[in-house]
């Protein structure tokens, strides 16, 4: 009973926390569908998805058997189903199903309803993670698939006329908008002109004479020319609005704009030694004067005691309570502790200060009630003669009582970069129950800024989820540093970043100032530095490089074997891959092909 009542708690403070996120942000999530292949083929579709992809994985791609229509190419275990989309000019529909204005709001209600589709067999077609294509430029103001509401939102609240950015086009697949902030007035704020940009034969133009080989050499013409809309108005492209949106498999080419030294603003004035990350990080320390949220619990003077830094406190909307505690005693559920999680339905974490001398029984009482069985301890107990953490387990082969509960410490070992201690927790109470804990000190961490390379976070950090998931229905991970915000902070996103990766592939989108900015709302502070910022994009780069690595030789492998694997072959022809693709019903019907 106890322990669904804890879960129901910590599900209600990441749902409050999924809802102030959803309901801040509009269309947060709609901004990664970028599943639009402009010229992918059939048999080039599958080969993606089965070497880059996950169950669940889609794309859309045009038709190469009707022009006009478009394919949605879904990956179903181990094989690749192709389901034709009918555009009659009027609407878009899978030839019979519901019908939608846009090919984007098609795959979108799809996403969103699982379990419509099915193959003649009753296999259910879940459309769950869009495997995006390579962007046609790594250019920052580039956006992918941003509504044009939502760029007109950023554009005015940046309120500078002349900013400008270029997105994918909605409406016209395969095409892309210029939307650009003008000096006119409109009811809703400064007019946003939104400059369709055409794409053909892989050349781009607004229209007129002018065509460009690349989306670069346009928006350059464009900037020293400006465009000249139908009215005849003028349309001046000044200064780019940033996207910190990336496709995971492009990060090492953003990492290397991100180290350009940034260049002052119209070539005056400003520190040109800046460069991209401090942007990205001072941009992001900006957005936190808008988080307005209640820190009441800490800062009773009850519990003042038991904050480590008496300015970093946890928010009370998404903070651990205490169970079993006098109701009558004030603060007697207050631990410096806040729950952390994703929009979707991933892992919660905890994250919480290191242990005072004052708060090392709460601290126990929270593991058991948690029903926690993984800690990460990213810090040694004293750095630079400063103590950073009470020891609050006991020595190896010792036991010792923690308020109601007795820790015993089972084994310890020596890693390259950590230490991992083997403990066993029991109430004192005699009830006979006790649980294994396993902790995982990472001590390779420098005092100051961050360690020279990510593997060796990357290898912990593969050992403690191999823990976590050893265990069967296990709670929240616990995760802390001194205060529980810098390098907390950073391997909550990275965890969070890698699992994301993991789920829908290497080609998903990312945004990790977004993911940072989202930690944030629920425990401040979180990621404290540039160098921790960096840090992060670092370690997301080295993990895509190892998981294509990895990829490349389980290519090999089955290409050495014959064609043999995991993965079927079908070595057809492309006209008999698009002759696979049905033209009746896909929706309940069953009416797709598998290949």
């Amino acid at each position: 009973m106890k322990g669904r009542v804890r879960r129901r708690a910590r599900e209600r403070a990441c749902t409050l926390e999924r809802d102030n996120r959803e309901r801040h942000s509009g269309t947060l999530l709609n901004c990664f569908f970028r599943w639009f292949h402009r010229d992918l083929s059939g048999l080039d579709a599958e080969s993606l998805l089965k070497t880059r992809g996950v169950h669940g994985s889609f794309l859309a791609r045009p038709s190469k058997k009707n022009v006009g229509d478009f394919s949605l190419s879904v990956r179903v275990d181990n094989t690749v189903t192709h389901i034709r989309i009918q555009n009659t000019g009027d609407y878009y529909d899978l030839y019979g199903g519901e019908k939608f204005a846009t090919l984007s709001e098609l795959v979108e209600y799809y996403t969103g309803n699982h379990g419509v589709l099915q193959d003649k067999d009753g296999t259910i077609i879940d459309l769950k993670y869009p495997l995006n294509c390579s962007d046609p430029t790594t250019e920052r103001w580039y956006h992918g698939h941003l509504p044009g509401p939502n760029a007109e939102r950023l554009l005015r609240e940046r309120d500078d006329p002349g900013t400008f950015l270029v997105r994918e086009s909605l409406s016209h697949p395969g095409s892309y908008v210029l939307s650009a902030l003008t000096d006119e007035m409109c009811h809703s704020g400064r007019r946003v002109s939104h400059i369709k940009i055409m794409c053909n034969n892989d050349r781009y133009t607004v229209g007129g004479k002018d065509v460009f080989d690349s989306l670069v050499d346009l928006v350059d013409h464009f900037k020293r020319t400006g465009i000249e809309e139908i009215s005849g108005t003028m349309v001046y492209l000044r200064q780019p609005y940033f996207s910190t949106r990336l496709n995971a498999a492009d990060i090492d080419s953003r990492v290397k704009i991100l180290d350009q030294k940034a260049v002052a603003k119209n070539g005056e004035g400003g520190d040109k030694s800046k460069a991209g990350f401090w942007e990205e990080f001072d941009a992001l320390q900006k957005l936190d004067t808008k988080i307005k949220k209640s820190r009441d619990e800490g800062m009773r003077p009850e519990n003042k005691s038991k904050n480590r830094y008496k300015n970093i406190l946890p928010f009370d909307e998404t903070r651990v309570i205490l169970q079993d505690r006098d109701p009558h005693v004030v603060g007697s559920d207050y631990i410096n502790a806040n729950y952390m999680c994703e929009i979707g339905p991933q892992k919660v974490y905890i994250a919480c200060q290191g242990c005072l001398a004052t708060t090392v029984n709460d601290f126990w009482q929270m593991v058991w009630q948690e029903e926690s069985h993984v800690i990460v301890m990213t810090t040694r107990e004293v750095e630079k003669g400063r103590n950073k953490c009470v020891p609050y387990w006991p020595d190896p082969g010792a036991s010792k009582e923690f308020g109601s509960y007795v820790v015993m410490s089972r084994r310890e070992r020596d890693a390259s970069d950590y230490k991992v201690r083997v403990l066993e927790l029991a109430p004192l109470d005699k009830s006979g129950a006790v649980r294994e804990i396993w902790q995982y000190q990472y001590l390779s961490w420098p005092d100051h800024g961050v360690p020279v390379e990510p593997g060796g976070v990357l290898s912990f950090l593969t050992e403690v989820n191999f823990r976590q998931q050893a265990f069967h229905d296990t709670g929240p991970m616990i995760i802390h540093c001194s205060a529980g915000i810098g390098r907390t902070g950073t391997i909550v996103v990275i965890d969070m970043l890698i699992e994301t990766i993991s789920s829908k592939g290497v080609d998903c989108d990312i945004d990790i100032q977004k993911c940072i900015q989202m930690v944030r709302e629920q425990r401040s502070g979180m990621v404290q530095t540039e160098a921790q910022y960096r840090f992060i994009y670092l370690a997301v780069k080295q993990h895509i490089e190892s998981e294509e690595a990895k990829s490349k030789a389980r290519m090999v492998r089955v290409t050495l074997a014959g064609g043999s694997g995991n993965i079927a072959q079908h070595p057809f022809e492309e006209e008999n891959a698009e002759g696979l693709e049905k033209a009746g019903l896909c929706e309940k019907a069953g009416q797709c092909e598998k290949v």
